[in-house]
This record gives C-alpha cells, structure tokens and sequence, in this order.
C-alpha cells in the first residue's frame, strides 16, 4: 500500500516559485496589471477604434443601434438630473405644502419621463448588445479556425507558430468579444459620468473639482485592489490547472483503472492537499493587503467626501447657492462618483482584452502568410503516372532532412510499399504524395503537371489516406464513413458495402443504434470503439472515398492476423485502376507489391519486387529475414 504524501506547511521557496510560475498566454494580463493608469489611458483611444471596428464589421445595424441608444440614455439622464434641481426647488420654496407640491409636479413629470426614457434606451441597447456580442464572438472564433486550416500543414511543426496559436485560441477569441463588451460598457459610464459632471459644471463651476476629488481616493483603492486580484490570479494560475488537471483524473473514467492498480488515490490527494494550502496562503495574504489598502482608502475617501460636502455647505451658508440647488448636487456627486469609478475599472479591462486581441490578431495575420496557395488550376483527374524528382523536406528545428532527395515513379494500378526503420522518412514520402506537404526541394508531378502550381484541395480530393493512428470523429457510424463525401448523395447500401470491404459492417450492426450510434462516449448513448474498431473504421471511409490514389500508414497495425489478412485481401482488389501506396513494418504483408521502396534516414537506397530485392541481399533482405527468423522460432 502506498502511504499518503504528508500534508506539508512549510514548502521551500523554490518550489513555490516554480508553482506560481505564470504560464506564456498570460503575459497580457501581467503586463495589464503592472501597467500605470496613464499608460492605458493613452491607449485607449486606439483600442476603442478597434473595438467600433470589430463590432461594425460583425454587424453594423445592431452596432448603430447600441451606441445610439447609450448616447441618447446618457443624455436623457442628464436631463433627469437637470429636473432634480426644479423638483427640489419646488418643494423648498417658501409657500404652503400644496403650492410648493404643484410647483414641483413639471419638474416631477419631466424626471419621470426622463427615467422612463432612459429605462427604454438601457433596455434596447442591452437588447442590442445580447445579439452583438456572441456574434463577435463567432466570427472571431470562425475566422481564426478558417485560417488554421489554410495554413501548409507543415507550419504545425514550427513550434512558434503553435505558441501564437494557443495563445490566440486560449484567451484570443475572448478578448475580442469582452472589447467590444468592455468598450460599450465604458461608453455607457462614460456617458453617465458626463451628465453628472454636465450638470454639476452647471450648478456652480468649483464643484466638478469636487466630484473628482471625492472619487479618487476610493478609486485609488479600487483599482489597486483589482491589481492585487490580478497578480493573486497569475501567481496561482499554475497550480490552479494542476488542480484541476489531478481532480479530474481522481473521478475520470478512463484513468480509475491505473489508479486503483498503482494505489496512486492517496498520492494524488497528498498533491491536490498540496496545492489547496499553498493557494490558501496566498489567499490570505492577498485578503490582508486588501483590507489595509481599501482601509487607507476609505479614510482618504472619508476625508475627500467631507471636504467635498464642507465645501457644499459653505456655498449654501453663504449664499453662493440656493437649496435647490445643493441638494441636487449632492444627488449628482453621488451619480457621478459611480461613474467615475466604474470608468476607472473598465478602462483597465480594456487595456488587459486589448493586449489579448493584438495577440488574436499578430495570430491571424501570422496565418495568412503562412497560408497555403491555391491556384485556380485544378490537378489532372486519375494520374496515370506519378513522378518524384529529387524531392526533399526538412522539418522546422530539425538538424536533418525527412525526405532527403528521393526520386521514384509510381503508375496507375500499382501497389507500392514504403519500408525501412522508425525514422527512416516512409510516413512523411507518403504525405508528399498525398499532397498534404509541399516538397521544400525537388518537384511532384501528376502526369507531367507540377502539383505547386494547382490547388491542393483538387489533389487531395483525389486522395484517401488510412493513417496509423486513425481520428476518433464524434459522429455517428454513418458520418464517420462518409465523411469527406458531403457533396454526394449517400445510400444506406452504399455505405453498408463500404463498410463491408473494411470489415466493419459486423461491429457496427452490434451497436445500440447501428449506424447512426454516436461514436463518443462524451455524450448520452454515445458509444466506444476500440483501436482495432476505429481501424476498421477507417478502412471503411477509404473505401467510401473512392479516390484514385489510397495511402495506407500501417492500416492493420491494430487488428489481429485473420483481420488484417482480409484487409490485404480488399486493399488487392482495391487497386485494379487505382494507385495504392503501403506503408508497413511487416514485411509479409509488402510481398506481393509491385514495388517496394526502402528508405533509410529519409534517402532511398533500394527499390524493387520482393525477389529482386532478396536477390540483392541488402537492408530488405535483412529485416525480412529477421521477421522470418522470429516467426519460425515462434513456431519451434
């Protein structure tokens, strides 16, 4: 029985370093929160002029809409706090109560249909702004999927553009729906802010400088408490996902077998009590500095307000202002104090989201450079001949070439076999044939046509490729055999036949739903295949595909010997009129191949029929006959 790890107190500092490490995609939000308020201020006006682009671009009607109806609900607000004055007035002037009643009833009227208007206007634009913003969120979200999947496949090997795309996908595609949320947010308190000081630099000039000085101690406070959440977030971002990454494998499905076989349950539990008291801690500490801050700035506050209201009073003992007039001041002074603050913190969002949506942005540009070129040509249809010349292809980072130089010609009708050890460049020769990779060096050509010169969609749609490790698509049975045949109609005997050449038929027909059982266990009645299943699966789909050239990665690498034998069997028959390409460490199943290419470190150094190649005695002979030699000491 393994023992519980100790619950320790007192970690090393070192440790706890290394746990509140702030990860890559959250250098924005460090950097929003060490930002000085002047900093984001200068910002601001270009990332407002982003945000009104994002939103009219995504639908300009519902944009016009919202900023009209905040502006005038700003307005209309501030005709409220004008009627304040003449309610008040009304009701302090030296008359009986009925009189000073009726002379406050137009202004009373003119308040409440000011709040009646400004109630309208708030509920269109939050209407408004219910249907903006998940759009702008879909069409940040479809653009940035429509470019990462223009790009040359061979991009995903680079591993800083991986960096720039998880950084666009993890916080990108939010950022840039809360810019336009936060900017529309900022608008409206801004507004706001402007008719209470509107109305204040109205009733008397000196009390515009009272409002700002009665909010910037507390929004002082404010704000620095906000940073202080922000780096408390960074800080235990880290062990956060830790967390949450060990409790989901304490109470996953797929992980309760080992951790029960390993009696890992303590373990886990010892780390997950780990990482609760760390962030406890830090809990603590933030929640004392909060409250000291906030402390200092409520007696600031208190001070400033007293001021504020001292000076108030002095204009009303003096006569410097009427009542009336006081009193709706102090009423304004307290709208605007809201106001202000709420600009303050809506402010630094934006700087934060903005930083994010340059991120999204410096992504999307990235990805149309990257894009791959599609000419209007389109690839001749059924190659009677494929030619390699001289092809070669290194990827990004790598200290030697996949595919170093090979020139090899393939015909209509054959089957030709890749072989050689891990490693040694047969999975990447096939993507080039299949069209996937463009060749950094050298030329591939389909009947004499240079494939760099027409659309690559027109030469993979001729290809149908079974890959080792196949894609468990969460669709159902049926869809996972036709996909990428949407454009055809398709026949429930169409598809059983298909299934059928891959040996799938059987398993399917078991399934709770036949063929329209979701494969995916994520979901209510979805069902799970095993690897051989999904192998099958995907013999199927490329029997379905019907193209003209059939690549197969190690398509039997996950069925059993009757099984794989059938498969062999139907791939045969496949390839009358076709090209079929194999791709195998089991050197039985390449016997009958028309040709067999041997690959080492990525050059071809032989090429033949199996005899011939066992005539020559080399690489081939030798892996065949260690294969042999095991089979028959199996037998022995």
């Amino acid at each position: 029985m393994v023992s519980s790890a100790p619950t320790r107190d007192a970690e090393p500092e070192d440790e706890i370093a290394a746990d509140l490490a702030v990860p890559y995609w959250l250098t924005g939000t460090a950097e929003a929160a060490s930002a000085s308020f002047l900093t984001m201020a200068r910002r601001l006006p270009g990332l407002l002029r982003r945000a009104w682009r994002l939103a009219w671009s995504t639908d300009r009607r519902t944009t016009a809409v919202l900023v009209t109806a905040q502006l005038a609900s700003g307005v209309a607000g501030g005709f409220g706090l004008a009627s304040v004055v003449g309610v008040l007035d009304g009701l302090l002037r030296a008359a009986p109560t009925p009189e000073r009643v009726r002379a406050a009833i137009p202004s009373l009227l003119l308040l409440i249909a000011m709040t009646a208007v400004r109630s309208a206007l708030t509920f269109a634009a939050t209407a408004a702004h219910g249907r903006l913003s998940p759009q702008v969120s879909r069409e940040a979200e479809v653009r940035l999927m429509d470019l990462t999947t223009r790009v040359d496949l061979s991009t995903f090997d680079d591993a800083d553009f991986r960096d720039a795309m998880g950084r666009a996908r993890d916080r990108g595609i939010d950022a840039a729906q809360r810019l336009v949320d936060m900017a529309i947010e900022l608008v409206a308190n801004a507004v706001r802010l402007c008719s209470a000081a509107g109305v204040l630099a109205a009733l008397h000039p000196v009390l515009l400088p009272l409002l700002v000085l009665a909010v910037v101690p507390n929004g002082w406070a404010a704000v620095r408490s906000a940073r202080m959440e922000y780096r408390q977030y960074l800080r235990q971002f880290t062990m956060m996902r830790r967390k949450w990454m060990l409790s989901d494998l304490l109470a996953d499905r797929d992980s309760g077998p080992e951790l029960r076989a390993f009696t890992l349950r303590d373990y886990l539990l010892g780390e997950v009590r780990r990482l609760l008291g760390i962030m406890a801690r830090e809990r603590v500490r933030l929640s004392n500095a909060q409250v000291r801050g906030n402390l200092v700035g409520a007696a600031l506050g208190a001070l400033a307000t007293g001021v504020a209201y001292a000076v108030l009073v002095w204009l009303l003992m003096t006569g410097r202002m009427d009542l009336a007039v006081g009193g709706a001041a102090a009423y304004a002074i307290s709208v605007g104090i809201g106001a202000l603050t709420q600009v303050a913190f809506t402010v630094n969002h934006i700087y934060e989201h903005g930083l994010y949506f340059d991120s999204y942005q410096a992504f999307c540009d990235l990805a149309q450079r990257r894009a791959e070129p599609a000419p209007a040509v389109a690839a001749p249809h059924g190659p009677a001949l494929i030619e390699l010349r001289h092809v070669s292809l290194c990827y990004p980072g790598a200290d030697r070439p996949a595919v170093d130089d090979v020139t090899l010609t393939v015909r209509r009708g054959e089957v030709i076999a890749l072989v050689g050890e891990n490693g040694s460049g047969k999975t990447t020769l096939a993507k080039l044939l299949a069209g996937l990779y463009r060749p950094e060096g050298g030329v591939i050509r389909w009947d004499g046509v240079d494939l760099a010169t027409v659309d690559p969609d027109s030469v993979r749609d001729q290809v149908a490729v079974v890959m080792q490790d196949p894609t468990q698509w969460p669709f159902s049975a049926r869809e996972n055999i036709t996909i990428g045949r949407h454009e055809r109609p398709h026949t429930p005997a169409g598809v059983e036949a298909a299934a059928r050449d891959g040996d799938a038929h059987e398993f399917i027909t078991e399934l709770a739903r036949g063929y329209d059982t979701l494969l995916s266990r994520h979901f209510t009645d979805g069902a799970d295949l095993s690897g051989g299943q999904w192998q099958r699966l995907a013999v199927a789909r490329a029997f379905y595909r019907d193209a003209a050239i059939l690549i197969c990665d190690e398509p039997t690498a996950n069925l059993d010997a009757r099984a794989e034998h059938a498969v062999y069997e139907r791939l045969r028959r496949l390839a009358a009129g076709r090209t079929v390409v194999l791709i195998t460490h089991r050197m039985a199943s390449v016997r009958s191949a028309d040709r067999i290419y041997v690959l080492d470190h990525g050059r071809l150094i032989e090429e033949g029929d199996h005899d011939a190649l066992m005539a020559a005695d080399g690489v081939y002979a030798g892996l065949f006959n260690l294969q042999a030699s095991a089979y028959q000491l199996a037998a022995e």
